[in-house]
């Protein structure tokens, strides 16, 4: 399993916070974003680009399962293991 920097986590924290528009990422890293209505499938695509863009990470939309990018905890695990 690929190191999480704090660095990467606050990054990844950032981003979702102005995706979803919400700090109840930052306040709840476990909430479920979906469920909660903070993301949806047009979020989903502006939060892969801006992962590109300002991570330099490139997730296809083909590897995005709502199932296991469904909190920022899960997030910041999966984009880890692609850094």
């Amino acid at each position: 399993m690929a190191a999480i920097t704090n660095e990467l986590r606050n990054d990844v924290l950032d981003i979702l916070v102005d995706v979803c528009e919400s700090e109840d990422v930052k306040d709840n890293p476990d909430i479920r974003l979906f469920d909660e209505g903070l993301l949806d499938s047009f979020g989903t695509i502006s939060l892969l680009v801006e992962f590109e863009k300002r991570l330099g990470v490139e997730v296809p939309i083909s590897d995005f399962n709502r199932d296991e990018w469904a909190t920022p905890n899960m997030i910041v695990r999966q984009l880890a293991e692609r850094k």
